[in-house]
């Protein structure tokens, strides 16, 4: 077979292939989409990045194997379960820093809002502000459509709040090789910090 025969039929074997296969696929928007976290014990925690409640960049990195982490996520500032889970960390703080134990709330709010939230319950903890679902993701927390919620601040004023999207509540506990130790996803907001205060407790015992 000559030379310009083998090209013709290489080039009818490629025009037959392309026939029945269709042009290359352009990747579309859904195949770049992450697959669903499933974090679990043991598992390293994810490093994250986000505002603070005074608007400050808090960076995971930076609190990481200083002592246990407590990362919570919420629905929201000022919904009455939220507010009982955040009194009762509150109320037990001094507890848990005596176990070397830092606090995390983490919700759909903004900083701004955050603020509000934690001036009008006197909280002494810090809240991230997670409004795109970044966070939630990443510790394969679902979360779901975003809400309005009136309110009053710390001087009585009524407020209407937003948020784009809401977190389920669960908690985690990163201990100091900054590994899950704890995940809880079916928490009880008033008894949450009492969970995690006994478990850091059953640590020690260990």
């Amino acid at each position: 077979m000559t030379a310009s025969a083998l090209r013709a039929a290489a080039l009818g074997c490629a025009l037959t292939l392309l026939a029945a296969t269709g042009p290359p696929r352009a990747v579309a928007d859904g195949d770049k989409e992450d697959k669903k976290v499933d974090l679990q014990v043991g598992d390293p925690a994810p490093a994250f990045e986000a505002r603070d409640d005074q608007g400050r960049s808090w960076n995971s990195a930076e609190h990481v194997g200083k002592k246990y982490l407590v990362i919570y996520f919420y629905p929201g500032d000022f919904t009455p379960g939220c507010t009982a889970q955040a009194k009762a960390f509150r109320d037990n703080m001094n507890k848990l820093a005596d176990q070397g134990v830092e606090v995390i709330g983490v919700s759909g709010d903004s900083a701004d809002t955050h603020l509000l939230f934690k001036k009008a319950q006197m909280l002494d903890f810090t809240l991230l502000a997670d409004e795109e679902g970044s966070i939630a993701r990443k510790f394969g927390v679902p979360v779901g459509p975003g809400g309005t919620v009136k309110t009053k601040d710390a001087d009585g004023k009524e407020l209407v709040l937003k948020r784009e999207l809401t977190a389920a509540r669960w908690t985690f506990v990163i201990g100091k090789d900054g590994k899950v130790l704890l995940k809880n996803t079916k928490v009880v907001p008033a008894q949450d910090s009492k969970k995690v205060a006994e478990f850091i407790e059953n640590l020690g015992k260990k």
